[in-house]
Formats: C-alpha cells, structure tokens, sequence
C-alpha cells in the first residue's frame, strides 16, 4: 500500500488518470494499458491487487465509452454484426474465465514478469496492428469462425492477466480477421470486451484480494474518474499528432513500463 495520505493520493489518482486517459484516447482506446504500470510502479500495490483495481476502472470507462459511440456507430450496426460478437465471444469468455483463475494461482513477482512481456507485446502491436484499414477475411466459413474463437480465447486471456478491455487486441483482429471498418471495429470491440470483463470480473471476485476494491473504492472512484475525463479530451484531440510520432511515443511509454514492472520488487 502506498505511503502518500488520502487527499493527495487521490488527488495523484486523479491526475494520473487523466493523463492515462488522454494517452489511450489519442489511439481511440481506454488506456488501461497505461494505468497498470502507474498502479504498480507509482502506487505500489500488488502484482495481482493491481490487475483487480484496473480491471475495475476498466469496466468503468468502457461502460462510459459505449454510450458516447452511440453517435458514431448506431446500436442497430452493432446488432447487425451479432455473428461476429458471438464467434468472438465464444473464445474470450472462456480465455477470461482461465486468464484469471491463472493470474490468482501466480506468484506476485512471476505475474510480474508475465505483465512486464504482455506490455512488450503490446507495445508491438501498437506499432504494427494500429490504424489499419479494413481488408478483404483471410478465411471464410468454419475456418473463420474456428480463427475467431482461438484470437477470443487469447484476447480474453491477455485482457484478464491485465486487467485491460483488449480493445488494442481487438480492433486490430476485427479490422484483419473479419474486415470491419475502423469505426464499427472500435464499437463493436467495446461490445465484447464488456461482457468479456465481467467474467474475469467474477472469477476475481473469488479470490482474497477482490477485498482490494473495498479497501481504495475512494481511489477507484477518484483515479476511474480522471481516466473517464481523460479519455474524452483525448478523444476531442485524436489525429492533431501525426501517427509517426505518437504510436512510437506510446509503445515507448509501454517498453519502458515494462522494465520498471520486470524489476519491481
């Protein structure tokens, strides 16, 4: 637990949080990625306390996300897509439910390197599967479907050892395995990822150190605050940097987290 007292721990909380936001709403994500490494490095809470404590924020700003899409992407173009929810679905409920009966069986300091290598993997992803344009399904049919149940249970595997919605997994396997445009992909990702969490919510909530969430609900509430408003002012800014400079700049910010997190004692 951290040393700071209450009033400027929130208000640290807060701040980070906005500015974890912002970093994520440039890429049109929630930025959850981001804050796992605050939560670890800055706050000091425990390898798995603090997948718990994203998760939860994580839940927050993508409940919040879907309404604000509502104007972009129409609920009836997400109902419209419902085969590719459900196939995708069908892996990441599964993946979610493992991922987090794993990371409660882990070690802290081995959860804290599988952290440290996902943050790497991340962080290539960001460089290489961000911002493409939809393309023509590399399969069809039952080998599609099969494709979409491996790339779910992987996605909800990863998002549940992080505590992240998955969307920077997501939107890139929507747009290059079904051919989604970028928009309907951000929407529809926000539509599995939330049931998709909730599961790994559950399975959390079975183990001892849920009771983390009741003991910070202040700093929950206070840091999930701050991400909500950050990812809407990034999301008002995204496209003023150019891609070539900002991709680069985050995957940095993870690279770096990830070796802060793969020494953290």
């Amino acid at each position: 637990m951290p040393n700071l007292s209450s009033t400027p721990r929130n208000l640290a909380a807060f701040l980070s949080g906005g500015v974890i936001g912002a970093l994520g709403g440039l890429i049109g994500l929630g930025g959850a990625e981001f804050r796992l490494p605050v939560l670890i490095t800055l706050f000091r809470f425990g390898a798995l306390e603090a997948v718990i404590l994203n998760k939860a924020m994580s839940l927050i700003v993508v409940a919040t996300a879907l309404p604000f899409r509502a104007s972009t992407v129409s609920p009836a173009d997400l109902v419209a897509e419902w085969p590719v929810i459900v196939n995708l679905l069908a892996g990441s409920l599964a993946g979610a439910w493992f991922g987090a009966g794993w990371a409660t069986r882990l070690r802290s300091q081995t959860l804290f390197k599988v952290i440290a290598a996902l943050m790497v993997a991340m962080a290539l992803v960001l460089l290489a599967g961000h911002g493409q344009g939809p393309t023509a399904p590399p399969f069809t049919g039952v080998a599609q479907i099969g494709a979409g149940v491996a790339a779910g249970f992987g996605i909800g595997v990863v998002a549940a050892l992080m505590g992240v919605a998955g969307g920077e997994l997501l939107i890139p396997t929507l747009v290059m395995l079904f051919g989604a445009d970028i928009k309907l992909a951000g929407s529809l990702s926000l539509a599995i990822s939330l049931p998709t969490m909730l599961v790994g919510f559950a399975r959390y909530s079975r183990d001892q150190a849920f009771a983390v969430l009741f003991r910070n609900k202040g700093f929950v509430a206070v840091m999930a605050a701050g991400s909500v408003l950050g990812t809407f002012v990034g999301g008002r800014l995204l496209g003023l940097i150019p891609e070539g400079v900002l991709l680069p700049g985050l995957a940095l910010i993870l690279l770096i987290s990830a070796v802060k997190v793969w020494r953290h004692d």
